[in-house]
Formats: C-alpha cells, sequence, structure tokens
C-alpha cells in the first residue's frame, strides 16, 4: 500500500498532467519582441548580453532575462546584436561554438550552424563579439545596452566589465541603458506568457497544498520545503522561482529568512512563501498557516487585518483602473487595523526612526509593515509590471498582492532612544508582548486579461476557516530520528528549541 506522502504526490502529478503544458513559445513571439523594440529604439547598435557559463560548469544556469525575451536562448556566453539604419536592420546571435570534448560536461550545444534552423536568427561565433561590435560601432557609434550594467566601479558586473572594454577600444561611442524601453514591452505579458504564468501558479499551489498535508508540531521547516519543492518539479516545474521562505515562529518575523533550519512549535504560525517557475516564467505565492490546526485569537486578529488589506487591494483592480488606489487601501485596512489593535498609537502616528545628527520621523505604521504591496512576476519573480511605469492597470498585467505584519519580539529594544520613542514604547508594550513572533504574509498571483482579472493562485485558500478545515485532515506522518540527527549535527542536542 502506497505512503499518504507518495500518494499525495501522485494525485498532484495527475491532475497536473489533466491540463495540456504550454508549447513551447514560437519563434514569432520572439522575433515581434525584437520587432517592437527596434521601433522604439532610435538608430545605433542593440546589444543584449546573456548570463555568463557558472564557474564551476555544475551550477545550474539560468539565462539572462532580457536576452531570453529577445530569442529564447537558453545557453550560456551568448549576446544578441542588432543593428539599425532606418529602415535596414541585421540581428545576429552570438553563441558558443561547438566543441565535443567541451560538451561531455555540458552538454551539447546548438553551435553557429543551429541558430537559424532553430531561432529563425543569423549565428555568430560569441569569439569574435568584440571585433564585430569594434567594427559596428566604428560605424554607428551609439550603443544601446541590455544588461546588468550601471553598477558601482567597485562592484562592476560582467556586463559593466564588457561594456568599459568596449569603451576603453571604442572612446567616442555612445552607450545608453535601454532597459527601460525593453521594461515597457515586458511589463505587458502575451497570452502565451499569460498561460505560463497561469500554469505556474496552479503547479505552485500543488506545493502548498502538499506542504500543508505535513503541518504539525515538530515539522522541520526544511520538510515542508522538501515536499512542496517536489510536488512541482514532478509536475514538470522548472524548480523553485526562487529561495523557498518557511519560516515558523520567530522566524515568521523575518521577511527573506531562507535557512530553514528550525522544528515548529505548538503555538507557533508558518510563513510558507514559496512557488516554482514553468517554461521560465515564475509564480510567488504565499500562504501562513497555524501549527496547531487552529489559530489563536491573537494569531486570528493579525490574520484578519492582513487578509482585510488583501481583499480591499484587489477589489482596484480594473482594466485602466488607477494601481495607487490598490496601494492606498491596502495601507488604509492595515493602519486602521494596527492602531485598533494596539501595536501602534493611531493610524497616522509615526516614530523617530532618524539618528541624533538626521533626526527624522516615520510612520509607525513601518514598525510591522516593511515592504511594498507586491510586485511584476514574469521571467524573474519580481519582473518588470506596466502599472509601475504607466500608473494603471493593463490587459497583459500580471503582478502579486502581498500585504503582512510583523510583530518582532525585541521591536521595542532596537529602537533609537529618544523620549518620543519611549513613550511610544510605553503605549504599544502590551500589544507588542500579546502578539510577538506573529508574522502573516499572504500573497497571491492575478492577471488582467481582455476577460478580465484571475487570481490564478486561488486553488490554495486564504481564508482562516478553509485553512482550518485542511488542517483538520489527517497529518502526514513524519520522521522523527531525521529531525533528531539534523538537530545534533546543527546544534550538539536532539531536543527541538523554542
Amino acid at each position: 500500500m502506497p505512503s499518504p506522502l507518495r500518494s499525495l504526490l501522485r494525485g498532484a502529478f495527475l491532475a497536473c498532467l489533466a491540463a495540456p503544458l504550454a508549447a513551447q513559445l514560437p519563434t514569432a513571439e520572439f522575433a515581434a519582441r525584437r520587432d517592437s523594440l527596434i521601433r522604439a529604439l532610435p538608430d545605433g547598435v542593440i546589444l543584449a548580453l546573456g548570463a555568463p557559463e557558472p564557474v564551476p560548469d555544475y551550477i545550474p544556469f539560468r539565462q539572462h532575462p532580457y536576452l531570453f525575451y529577445l530569442t529564447g536562448f537558453t545557453e550560456p556566453g551568448a549576446a544578441l546584436v542588432i543593428v539599425k539604419k532606418g529602415a535596414d536592420r541585421r540581428d545576429l546571435l552570438f553563441v558558443q561554438g561547438r566543441d565535443p570534448a567541451r560538451e561531455v560536461w555540458t552538454g551539447a550545444r546548438l553551435g553557429v550552424a543551429g541558430v537559424r534552423p532553430r531561432l529563425g536568427l543569423e549565428g555568430r561565433d560569441a569569439a569574435v563579439l568584440s571585433t564585430v561590435l569594434d567594427s559596428l560601432l566604428a560605424i554607428h557609434g551609439t550603443l544601446h545596452v541590455l544588461g546588468d550594467i550601471g553598477s558601482r566601479m567597485t562592484e562592476r558586473s560582467l556586463h559593466d566589465q564588457f561594456i568599459d572594454g568596449l569603451r576603453t577600444a571604442n572612446p567616442k561611442i555612445e552607450v545608453v541603458d535601454a532597459r527601460r524601453e525593453a521594461n515597457r514591452l515586458r511589463g505587458r505579458k502575451s497570452p502565451a506568457e499569460l498561460e505560463r504564468i497561469r500554469i505556474a501558479s496552479e503547479l505552485s499551489a500543488q506545493g502548498h497544498l502538499a506542504a500543508f498535508a505535513a503541518v504539525q508540531p515538530g515539522v522541520a521547516e526544511f520538510t515542508l520545503q522538501a515536499i512542496a519543492e517536489a510536488t512541482w518539479r514532478q509536475a514538470g516545474g522548472d524548480g523553485p522561482a526562487y529561495g523557498s521562505i518557511v519560516g515558523s515562529g520567530p522566524n515568521a518575523t523575518t521577511l527573506h529568512y531562507n535557512r530553514s533550519e528550525r522544528v515548529a512549535q505548538e503555538g507557533d504560525v508558518i510563513v510558507l512563501d514559496m512557488a516554482t517557475s514553468y517554461d521560465g516564467y515564475a509564480a510567488d505565492i504565499t500562504r501562513t498557516v497555524p501549527v496547531s490546526g487552529r489559530f489563536s485569537p491573537a494569531q486570528r486578529e493579525i490574520y484578519e487585518v492582513v487578509l482585510g488589506a488583501q481583499i480591499a487591494a484587489e477589489r482596484q483592480i480594473r482594466l485602466g483602473g488607477q494601481a495607487r488606489a490598490m496601494t492606498d487601501s491596502a495601507t488604509a485596512v492595515l493602519r486602521n487595523g494596527l492602531a485598533r489593535l494596539g501595536l501602534i498609537e493611531s493610524p497616522d502616528a509615526t516614530y523617530d526612526c532618524g539618528s541624533a545628527r538626521q533626526p527624522r520621523t516615520c510612520p509607525q505604521l513601518q514598525l510591522h509593515y516593511m515592504h511594498g504591496l507586491g510586485h511584476g512576476i514574469g521571467l524573474v519573480v519580481h519582473d518588470p509590471e506596466q502599472y509601475t511605469l504607466t500608473g494603471t492597470f493593463g490587459i497583459g498585467s500580471a503582478f502579486t498582492i502581498e500585504p503582512g505584519i510583523y510583530v518582532r519580539e525585541n521591536l521595542l529594544t532596537i529602537l533609537p532612544d529618544t523620549p518620543g520613542n519611549r513613550r511610544m514604547a510605553a503605549k504599544i508594550a502590551p500589544a507588542v508582548a500579546r502578539y510577538a513572533n506573529i508574522g502573516v504574509r499572504i500573497e497571491d498571483d492575478y492577471l488582467v486579461t481582455p476577460a478580465g482579472v484571475e487570481r490564478v493562485s486561488a486553488a490554495v485558500p486564504r481564508e482562516i476557516e478553509a485553512i482550518e478545515a485542511l488542517l483538520a485532515r489527517p497529518r502526514l506522518p513524519l520522521d522523527p530520528a531525521a529531525v533528531r540527527r539534523f538537530l545534533e549535527l546543527k546544534t550538539g542536542r536532539t531536543d527541538p528549541p523554542r
């Protein structure tokens, strides 16, 4: 008889197979993206730099998003060069040459000869990229660049170093950052891109639901992470879209906690911020659940404020609507809720957040809510989104809404020591003690299509009653011996610390 975990994973896998997965993006879509970028830029040479070969080469490789967006090419050490002069243009993709001895280690490369039949571009050897660019820039003079550029002089990226070399060899050229134009294009997702984000969200939801089935006192954070990642990888996901965040107890109040080392205890909440990519397109889902199976009164009070903020924000999503209204609505709910719970003095209260030399004040809201409401999703988990450039929602928008409240146990001890902060601390101290170590974040993925707004991560419940109903089902068996081994190796103890 199969184990409960095996049955659960098999069920998630078969559920995903029931719906057809999207086919690979056609070369025509990449060509249309290049056409749009060409129209947005003046004459000159356009250069999109790819990601280098990892050192060492057994580290996973991920293509740079600008090069992938324009070509779909997924091998390292590549670059796209487009020459534009009036109505004339030439598109060149520079790739690594075939090397059978090297390919024993890396796998087969497409090679120069394979570029045109596979991608519809003229292929050139990456070894001559600098030489070709020197010749083109001597004629055209302007270089529009897409890549990791503009870093500080003390931390020059590999892309910056390459451009520095071009400047040295061609001191009269004008180098122009073309990312803003490309981001306008990337911010409006095509139907094929939206479908990939939708699939990524559906696969990610299966991972969350599988992890829910193991939530119980004594479960290790790494166990929940492993269950989720195995579920979506087995179902065809690319792997984690970002470093999975599984934070229990005090770790729930650390925004980007990713060590996954603690053992969850009775009375904790766990923040599960984890998702996969599909065909290069990322999802991003966060849920917060009680380890005991039911939210305590204090946990419920925090959770209801965060959920209310998310729902208030999503009511503002409409085609042509102002994105600012989404943030304003969520912020109002959070301010009023925190004030009602006594965690801040009033909705508009401030505290001293500067220094003796540079005094300033900040909203008390930021004591418990330190991040933005959401972000675009796409080729990377924080992708360009059109509303950040236009201020309005449009067809092809793809983004998250993720309000949160984080009550750090040590909050009152890390504030600047000022008379105003001491007065504030005295007032909010009882509430901080009541809600200490409760961190709640709720995050969903939203797509704007001609048919309307779609919350594509809705398969994971966010309502308190629905979460508690799932957690009331039989739990997956734990392996306490594995947890003991881990704790002994990491801490020298076999009993989980609080």
